[in-house]
């Protein structure tokens, strides 16, 4: 196991330190993205990206959106039981698998349902 020499623990238990540190930190990633002059190497006689029309934005958009909602309710639903299984009858543990269960329920419908919302929004906006 790595240790942590006790000059560098010391130095960790100061806030001040530790704030300056983060903020040394974030500038420097700050600095370090905005030093690349990504512009300066553009093909200027490249074609612009085509932009697709709504219909295929919106069924790609689609796809997506069930995919996160389906593996968002799997892992609910793992959750669940995982709880469920090391409750072990404390009743606490096994509230909180019925919520994880309702949640994996719930995703589970919006799954289902994406399509059918984003058929509306495309009516709505006429594409």
């Amino acid at each position: 196991m790595f240790r942590v020499p006790a000059r560098a623990r010391a130095l960790t238990h100061c806030p001040s330190l530790r704030r300056a540190g983060r903020v040394a930190a974030v500038t420097g990633a700050v600095l370090l993205v905005l030093s690349v002059p990504a512009a300066a190497y553009a093909d200027p006689g490249a074609p612009a990206l085509a932009v697709n029309s709504l219909p295929v934005v919106i069924a790609n958009l689609r796809t997506w959106l069930v995919g996160i909602l389906a593996a968002l309710a799997t892992l609910f639903l793992v959750l669940a039981g995982v709880y469920w299984a090391t409750a072990g009858g404390d009743p606490a543990q096994v509230d909180r698998a019925k919520g994880a269960l309702r949640n994996a329920l719930i995703g589970y419908g919006l799954a289902v349902l994406a399509p059918v919302l984003l058929e509306i929004v495309q009516g709505i906006v006429g594409g």
